[in-house]
């Protein structure tokens, strides 16, 4: 392989919806949005297909948020609706910088985007545009990690990039243990018998089933996602 290939051809890319916050914690940060789609804009050129799965975690968290106040399947509909607000804010940069876009959504919302079909999202990606899949799986009690897994399988994706606000997976909390040790590589196996929380178990056992490497890497650099696509050491490797 050239090292101006890049070692994965079409790519699922999961950002979680504080990382877009920024420094806010809350709401969207536009600069890092920018920022991000530049990345994104780069393993395009590069001719990489790049799926979407963005997380709400900006706006609501479904089973946090409700606090018990909330019937537990209608706060995860409100924490899908919010993975459309940044599906939107997302395309829409994309847009700005002259790359095309589709935003597919496991919920029916006509007016706004496109539903998700996947041989439709497939032939999306073929084309080259990057596909932007919101709602989680349509379903309440299941993650939008487990929606990035289950996308990453009907597309048949040849990696999860998974961006959020750490930069790997440790020996422990490295906020609570100043020994933490970073894992460059580790197996489904191991991390499920050292209960290392990459993903919720669901999104774990799925990739697992469906023999899916994931690279989670911290998104505060998102020239992170250009060197994942190219095959750079980074972040930890799952698989």
């Amino acid at each position: 392989m050239s090292k101006h290939n890049p070692m994965y051809r079409r790519v699922l890319l999961k950002i979680s919806g504080e990382a877009l916050a920024g420094d806010k914690k809350t709401g969207l940060d536009f600069d890092v949005i920018r920022n991000v789609c530049k990345a994104i804009k780069e393993c395009v050129k590069l001719g990489v297909e790049i799926g979407i799965v963005v997380g709400g975690g900006n706006f609501w968290r479904g089973v946090k948020d409700g606090e018990g106040k909330i019937e537990r399947t209608r706060a995860d509909h409100m924490g899908m609706m919010a993975t459309v607000m940044n599906c939107l804010a997302v395309a829409d940069m994309l847009e700005q910088l002259d790359v095309p876009v589709r935003v597919q959504t496991a919920l029916s919302i006509s007016a706004v985007a496109e539903s998700y079909i996947r041989l439709r999202a497939d032939r999306h990606l073929r084309k080259g545009r990057v596909v932007i899949f919101g709602c989680g799986t349509g379903h309440p009690y299941f993650s939008t990690d487990t929606a990035a897994v289950l996308r990453a399988a009907e597309i048949n994706a040849d990696v999860i990039l998974l961006a959020k606000n750490i930069d790997g997976v440790y020996t422990a909390d490295p906020k609570l243990d100043p020994t933490a040790m970073k894992i460059e590589a580790i197996s489904y196996d191991d991390m499920l018998a050292k209960q290392l929380k990459v993903m919720d178990l669901t999104a774990t056992s799925l990739s697992m089933d469906n023999e899916i490497p994931v690279i989670l890497f911290a998104l505060e650099d998102p020239s992170n996602i250009v060197r994942a696509v190219m095959g750079e050491k980074i972040g930890t490797r799952v698989g």
